[in-house]
């Protein structure tokens, strides 16, 4: 996905470098090449020698990928940042509220904000979260909301991950990466932190644990195992917070709670920080020939015995066709306007919208609604007339599977090539932690960059890298 258009540069204005980048410039100026482009093979031999890779879904060759690093960071003002969070927040105390109402009283449906067959139909729905509400009446513990910027002050929500979002193990290891190679960079411009994520999300976590919950409560996160692309994340994350890391065989119902087996016996556990998706989760009430996740865990899960991070059934609020109805439930639960403004969204269920995404088909992005990842998408402006026309036909089969959305100007940011500095498109995924105290927004997030000159597809399983992103304190 390419474009031609004039992008906003996050460091070059028409009249200059601009403020956030000033103190880094400087710095740049002053380097030797040769110097930088040996950093940039010691940060790629340190991703490889921690294990930082992640696997491809349909890959013939099955083989671990490292996600390229790029060694020069985005820059964010602290005035930016602060807009930034502010929509966030409101955002996912709105997602919440949603999973809330949409689980219980369901009046945004009685209200006619949003079609009942849309929540009806969606296949991410779980009539088992029905008439319950989980410990603290959180839902998304874990939230990744993905940002594109168009201008100075044009930012908008590209998408809600509000299921098992991944990254955070990659944002917190390309700061460790540019502190280990620049530590004097970090004594020059003051950064904020964001290395204390793994504590925040350990306590965030422990707040939500049951309310029959004595003592410290026990947190472990769940993974499928280690032929999951995002393994490696799991594993840091449990590391880093100093949990256990289990997978679905290490747990068992013992005495109406979950339990984890331990070289003293059976452990109960809490807090489940789940990293295996809702349909595998329980064989007894989903999947039954899944071997990921545990027998009879919803059982104990709706008994009010343990907390499932995020819960079950969380995936109906980042579906793509509810996405377009954001900016009404975030006014429907907040009495506010939404301070982060939704891309421009088709959806082609509707008719006379069908009809107009196939007539501008070549001019569009068209996704599917449950997709990730980059997968299953048309980007029209680099589609082949036969591309154009075979996926015509899976929209006219079903049209209800896809959302449609123009062609966003993506703002730019430097990476390091051989020649020096080159303008990359980029997004931009923080993450926020939910908890009963409120939402806690860790300063910047993962910096998502598309590594080819006009390329607008950022997703590292579709060859984009990442970058460290800075915050700057006041």
């Amino acid at each position: 996905m390419t474009s031609n258009k004039i992008h906003f540069s996050e460091m070059q204005s028409p009249q200059g470098v601009r403020p956030p980048y000033t103190e880094y410039d400087e710095w740049f100026s002053d380097q030797d090449a040769a110097r930088l482009s040996k950093k940039s093979k010691e940060a790629e031999a340190f991703f490889r020698r921690t294990g930082i890779t992640f696997n491809v879904y349909g890959a013939s060759d099955a083989e671990e990928r490292l996600i390229p690093f790029d060694l020069v960071p985005r820059i964010v003002s602290n005035k930016e940042w602060t807009k930034l969070s502010k929509g966030i927040d409101q955002r996912v105390r709105a997602v919440n509220a949603f999973l809330h109402d949409i689980y219980n009283r369901q009046e945004i449906l009685r209200a006619g904000i949003i079609p009942t067959e849309l929540i009806a139909k969606n296949d991410a729905f779980l009539p088992q979260m029905m008439d319950f509400v989980p410990p603290g009446d959180v839902y998304t513990h874990i939230v990744g909301t993905d940002i594109v910027r168009t201008g100075e002050d044009d930012f908008f929500v590209l998408e809600d991950n509000a299921r098992t979002p991944s990254g955070v193990s990659y944002m917190l290891e390309n700061r460790e990466t540019m502190l280990q190679m620049f530590p004097e960079l970090f004594s020059k411009i003051k950064v904020q932190r964001v290395s204390d994520y793994p504590k925040h999300l350990r306590r965030s976590l422990a707040s939500c644990a049951p309310q029959g919950c004595s003592g410290r409560p026990c947190v472990a996160v769940l993974t499928p195992g280690i032929h999951n692309s995002a393994y490696y994340e799991h594993s840091f994350l449990a590391d880093q917070m100093g949990v256990e890391l289990v997978e679905g065989h290490d747990l068992r119902v013992v005495d109406g709670h979950i339990a984890m087996r331990t070289t003293r016996g059976y452990k109960t556990i809490d807090v489940l920080y789940r990293r295996v998706d809702d349909e595998y989760l329980d064989p007894l009430t989903f999947n039954p020939n899944s071997m990921l996740g545990v027998p009879g865990i919803m059982d104990v899960y709706r008994a009010g015995n343990i907390t499932i991070a995020n819960a079950p059934g969380t995936g109906v609020a980042d579906d793509k066709a509810i996405y377009s109805y954001m900016p009404d439930i975030v006014e429907f639960y907040t009495g506010e306007r939404a301070i982060l403004k939704n891309v421009e969204t088709h959806r082609c269920s509707e008719p006379q919208t069908l009809k107009y995404v196939l007539d501008n088909l070549a001019d569009l992005v068209v996704k599917e609604v449950h997709g990730s990842g980059g997968y299953g998408m048309l980007v029209g402006p680099a589609a082949s007339k036969k591309e154009l026309s075979d996926f015509a036909e899976k929209l006219k089969v079903r049209p209800a599977n896809y959302i449609a959305q123009p062609t966003l100007s993506l703002s730019t940011v430097p990476i390091f090539t051989k020649k020096g500095l080159a303008p990359r498109h980029v997004d931009l995924r923080p993450f926020a932690l939910v908890s009963p105290n409120g939402v806690e927004i860790t300063p910047g997030g993962l910096t998502r960059v598309a590594l080819k000159a006009g390329s607008l597809v950022v997703n590292s399983s579709q060859g984009g890298g990442t970058k460290d992103t800075w915050v700057l304190e006041d």
